[in-house]
């Protein structure tokens, strides 16, 4: 028996209590109206009664997750017949010392106790008790385990999300460190110019994207800072800029979901002297999604787009938690410019 652990939910002592109250005064006011002797109905459920809860408790709670839940179905079937032979000789006795010895007034004809009809009346109707408060429980029970799958799920989705988000930032702050880390070998003057952006990105980061959605204009604000710190490492070669069209004050977007394609660009930019153009647009044309899209031109030898490192892989397993199959994703290459569109609800 060590080896079972009950996982069933747990009702409240007081719905326990309340059930069996309103269970009694239903058949006392049944039988009562059936015999026209409520004072009888009464004396006999009184008897009854706690010999129902004790059978439908040990059911539930030993017989079922002991015996059925280990597939022990001969012995279930034993233990349930034991019960009611139990059952039976202990309410028929307390019956007939303590209530009537007309021990069976509903029977026409012969109202002995012991004779094969008698014993099937009282099985059947303990079996119906048994039958009905074994429903109401597995019912509940499913009900509750139902809702715990959902949550779990909900939990382990969150907490997917969670992990994809903290693997994009410290690659986005690896890479900033890396173009930081040439820039003091050069000694650059810029160089400080860019601690102050990445110190304004980390506090962005780490203490300002806590919710699961965050106002678009945060996020723009966000992926101007890194356009201003790709400018200060690329200076005159960068030529970016971001567009913004329709209604977007209200518009909630996941944090940190668009700079991975934008960090694509300059990973996979033009190489060598020539200018690094990325064009960067967000469009909300009130049918209830928004619509990004970002251009960067590229090697014209280049003959099919690449779909990125970590980050772009990231941010498309957070779309798919965050969206299911309700967003629209693509790349392309159109006269030598790499194109990412992406369509997400808002």
């Amino acid at each position: 028996m060590k080896g079972f652990k009950n996982t069933s939910a747990v009702i409240h002592p007081k719905y326990h209590v309340l059930f069996w109250l309103v269970y009694f005064l239903f058949n006392v006011i049944r039988w009562g109206s059936y015999f026209d002797d409520y004072w009888y109905s009464f004396k006999s459920n009184l008897v009854e009664f706690p010999l129902h809860i004790w059978v439908v408790y040990v059911n539930i709670y030993w017989l079922i997750p002991y015996l059925i839940v280990k597939k022990k179905y001969k012995s279930y079937i034993g233990g349930i017949a034991v019960l009611l032979a139990m059952v039976y000789v202990v309410r028929t006795g307390l019956n007939y010392v303590l209530v009537t010895q007309s021990i069976w007034p509903e029977a026409e004809g012969v109202q002995e106790a012991f004779t094969f009809n008698h014993i099937v009346a009282v099985v059947l109707g303990e079996l119906y008790v048994i039958a009905l408060v074994t429903t109401i429980k597995l019912t509940y029970d499913w009900i509750y385990e139902l809702n715990r799958s959902k949550d779990l799920k909900k939990v382990q989705l969150q907490m997917e999300l969670d992990l994809l988000k903290s693997q994009i930032q410290p690659h986005f702050f690896f890479n900033t460190l890396n173009n930081l880390y040439a820039l003091t070998l050069a000694k650059s003057n810029v160089a400080p110019s860019v601690v102050l952006k990445l110190s304004d990105i980390m506090q962005y980061v780490l203490y300002e994207v806590k919710e699961p959605l965050i106002n678009l204009f945060d996020e723009v604000k966000y992926v101007q800072n890194y356009l201003d710190l790709e400018r200060l490492r690329y200076g005159d070669r960068i030529d970016a800029s971001i567009e913004i069209g329709g209604e977007l004050e209200n518009v909630k977007v996941p944090p940190l979901l668009f700079l991975p394609f934008i960090e694509n660009c300059f990973k996979h930019g033009a190489y060598g002297d020539d200018p690094m153009r990325v064009a960067i647009s967000f469009n909300n044309v009130n049918d209830g999604f928004l619509y990004f899209k970002v251009e960067n031109s590229i090697d014209r030898t280049e003959k099919t787009p690449s779909s990125g490192g970590i980050g772009i892989q990231n941010v498309t397993r957070r779309l798919e938690l965050l969206f299911k199959q309700n967003f629209e994703l693509s790349y392309q290459i159109v006269n030598a410019k790499y194109c990412v569109s992406l369509k997400i609800p808002v």
